[in-house]
């Protein structure tokens, strides 16, 4: 016979049987559909692996069920739900097709007229199958009464065998062994078999659940089945694997830790097995058990102690900084003699973006050593260093012990960048617990608020940046050794343009060095004419800038284009836009009340005027451009000690009666502050009053005290750089900044000329022209000084490119 087939995964339909199930399987509906419009049966056959998309006659069994179909039902999702109900068995004999549907030859199996058994057997193997089904429905809750009524009064073997091997939920291989045994007699049989094999494995799981019940509490029903898999190892005597607890003792005992943290740690191994898997504190004793143990504790790398290589690391990856280059490879001798030697903290303070945080990175790899970095700018909860106790919902260890678990070493390169911006609040200050932390007395005991247990953070090098120190606590600042890196000068900036910044930028933007190439006039106008800032930050922003330029004329010539020529100076405005810094100039003439003086900035140093005027008044000082506190007093203290040398400098002593001063410095919306134009002002003033011009090619700086010393003050390097970009010949500084000359970048140094001063009388012999003034300018400053051809200073002007005689100067 030759019907449809339709192919089932995981079931099976027996004659006389009703049964419903959905097809989602292309095939299957279309043969129900042939089935349907030729007013044929169904051929009903199990797949031997329920995983085949498209079976064939080896991937089907061997016996099936012909069957009517009662009722078809379209489902969404082009699924539809058929009702079903078995005519008679068949045996597969062959697939005719697969395609729209499957068609195959079946034989049907007609039931055997005589069972060949007697009538006393019969009906004891009947009276067994319902005593046992009987057995099994009583411990299987979902079975229904009428299911049990129907098997209780039925006496026709095969029925009796069909009905119970489709009503009870047995597995699909007993199901399918039921429909093949064509004998009723047997059929039964293995029925009888099946439930009683059944009902024994439905006894122990009985059996398993009672003893789970005695052992949990009635709020903890979801802790049955971890209970029950432990139980059927129990009765079946296996050990299986260790308990997780076990794992974690394991664990703990093979780290070899201090007495105290590892008794401190199987306390709360212990608590965590006395914890349901389901309860809060389960999961929080697990996470702290699993952060603990993935500490680095006795985890540490080889450093790399050869002082030589660690040299050319530094010295290929930064260009100048020696002094922090010459402090690690001192740090790196020492360890080499002294392996026991502790951890180091080293601050590195500078300006933005001359490379603090590059050359930490640098230093952790010359000594081939793990590295993490921290961020502390805006930090302002003490916790975020020590951590949260762990009893919090959420809580974790700090950022120390973090990047340490992170590092995965025990003395690995911790970077604490921006220490200077940390902040504080009512959760405490940050700051007071990196005192324990940067304290090598201490931080070999450091304990964690997440932790509860001391570990050790003396191997650990810490490097610290930082803007400026003015910011950072005192006893935080005591515990760190402060390296200064100065901004870059201008010949720094060519040769870390030349070294780094442009094979960067051409590699990051597929450019090779015959498609753009820079000349170092065009590198030096870019740094002066479109930078203004102590690193080279901006000045890679501008590389990049003419690189993607560059990138695009490229992309839009011809592919076989000429190497491009050389860029020049002037070919930046086309390509960058206008000249953004208009070069420091001195004055074109010795002017009257004008001086020049140098300041510190956070870009560098600056050539600054400052203007001094004279009137009719009432002896009232004006102070404008936007000066700080300290500025305004350092101007009282200048015209203090002007006042106390009226006498000596020909000035009228009452001008502070009739006379207005009003000093002006330039760039008025520039906050200005700080002592080192103590000096430049006082020369300003003096010239003013007396009339007398200032030379125009000297520029000073230094702190002025009430009785005219001069004092000392920093940035000195980048001061002098100003100068020497501005074409000041001559520079006063202060006789105690001697020292710091050796400092000053040696193109400087051999271009400019210096004073040292010690004596304000010293500045002002050295900087105005008091032949030239005029008795009306000496007593009032109102009137312009006449041109004098042949002026005559108080001190003779310097040999052509030589200094000044200067005690001491160093050659």
């Amino acid at each position: 016979m030759l019907i449809p087939m339709i192919a089932l995964r995981g079931m099976t339909v027996f004659p006389g049987m009703m049964l419903h199930f959905d097809i989602g399987r292309e095939k299957s509906v279309k043969a129900l559909e042939e089935a349907l419009q030729t007013h044929q049966n169904v051929f009903l056959v199990a797949q031997r692996d329920a995983r085949v998309g498209n079976p064939g006659l080896e991937d089907l069994c061997a016996v099936g069920t012909v069957a009517q179909i009662r009722q078809l039902i379209r489902m969404p999702g082009d699924t539809v739900r058929a009702l079903v109900e078995g005519s008679a068995r068949a045996r597969l004999i062959s697939v005719d097709r697969q395609e729209p549907y499957m068609s195959a030859h079946v034989e049907v199996l007609h039931p055997p007229e005589n069972t060949r058994a007697s009538a006393k057997r019969v009906e004891a193997l009947i009276r067994a199958v319902r005593e046992a089904f009987e057995n099994y429905a009583g411990l299987t809750p979902r079975m229904s009464p009428e299911t049990l009524m129907n098997v209780m009064v039925s006496n026709d073997l095969s029925y009796l065998a069909d009905y119970i091997a489709q009503s009870t939920p047995i597995p699909f291989e007993g199901k399918q062994a039921v429909l093949e045994e064509h004998n009723p007699l047997r059929r039964l049989e293995k029925v009888l078999s099946i439930l009683t094999r059944e009902t024994e494995i439905l006894r122990v799981e009985s059996d398993l659940q009672s003893k789970v019940r005695e052992t949990i509490a009635k709020d903890q029903r979801d802790y049955f089945l971890r209970e029950q898999m432990k139980t059927i190892r129990e009765e079946l005597g296996e050990d299986g694997e260790q308990g997780e607890t076990e794992a974690y003792a394991e664990r703990v005992r093979a780290l070899r830790l201090p007495e105290e943290t590892e008794e401190r740690l199987l306390r709360e191994v212990r608590r965590l097995g006395r914890q349901s898997p389901h309860s809060p504190e389960y999961a929080l004793i697990r996470t702290y058990l699993d952060t603990v143990l993935e500490l680095p504790w006795n985890t540490l790398t080889r450093d790399r102690l050869d002082v030589s290589a660690a040299k050319r690391i530094l010295d290929r990856d930064h260009y100048g900084l020696e002094k922090v280059k010459e402090r690690v490879l001192e740090f790196l001798a020492v360890k080499r003699l002294a392996p026991e030697l502790k951890g180091q903290i080293l601050c590195l303070v500078g300006p933005p973006g001359v490379g603090k945080t590059s050359v930490a990175l640098s230093v952790a790899g010359a000594m081939k050593r793990r590295h993490a970095r921290l961020s502390l700018g805006g930090v302002r909860d003490e916790a975020d260093i020590r951590g949260h106790r762990k009893t919090y919902i959420g809580a974790m260890p700090g950022r120390i012990v973090n990047a340490l678990r992170l590092a995965g070493s025990r003395n690995a390169m911790i970077l604490l960048d921006e220490i200077d911006k940390l902040s504080s609040d009512f959760r405490g200050d940050p700051s007071a617990a990196l005192l324990e932390v940067l304290d090598p007395e201490q931080n070999a005991a450091f304990r964690d608020h997440y932790l509860e247990v001391p570990f050790d953070l003396s191997g650990v090098l810490f490097i610290t940046t930082a803007n400026t120190t003015d910011t950072i606590p005192r006893a935080l600042l005591d515990r760190m050794e402060v390296i200064e890196i100065t901004s870059y000068t201008d010949e720094e900036k060519l040769h870390i343009a030349k070294r780094h910044l442009i094979p960067r930028q051409l590699k990051r933007h597929g450019l090779t060095r015959a498609q753009l190439r820079l000349s170092d006039a065009t590198v030096r106008e870019l740094i002066a004419g479109y930078t203004r800032e102590a690193g080279v930050r901006n000045l890679e922003r501008e590389l990049a800038a003419l690189c993607r330029k560059t990138a695009k004329a490229i992309a839009e010539g011809p592919p076989d284009a000429a190497p491009r020529t050389p860029l020049a100076p002037s070919d930046l405005e086309a390509l960058l836009g206008t000249r953004r810094f208009k070069p420091e100039r001195r004055r074109g003439e010795d002017e009257v009340g004008v001086a020049s003086g140098l300041a510190w900035t956070r870009t560098g140093g600056e050539l600054l005027e400052v203007e001094a005027g004279v009137v009719d008044g009432t002896g009232k000082v004006e102070l404008t451009g936007n000066l700080g506190d300290i500025m305004k007093e350092s101007a009282r203290a200048a015209l203090t000690y002007i006042r106390s040398r009226t006498g000596a400098l020909d000035i009228d002593p009452e001008f502070h009666k009739n006379s207005d001063i009003h000093i002006h410095f330039p760039e008025g919306a520039i906050p200005k502050d700080g002592p080192s134009a103590g000096i430049t002002m006082a020369v300003a003033m003096v010239s003013a009053l007396c009339g007398a011009p200032v030379y125009r090619n000297m520029a000073m700086t230094g702190e002025i005290s009430l009785r005219g010393r001069v004092l000392p003050v920093g940035g000195l390097k980048e001061k002098t750089m100003a100068a020497y970009r501005a074409g000041i010949k001559t520079v006063i500084i202060p006789a105690d900044n001697e020292s710091n000359l050796r400092d000053v970048d040696p193109a400087v140094r051999g271009a400019l000329n210096f004073i040292l001063a010690d004596h304000m009388d010293t500045v002002l012999s050295s900087t105005i022209d008091l032949s030239r003034r005029t008795v009306r300018q000496a007593r009032r400053g109102t009137r312009k000084p006449e041109e004098d051809p042949s002026p005559a200073p108080l001190l003779p002007l310097p040999p052509q490119g030589g200094p000044f005689p200067s005690p001491g100067f160093p050659s």
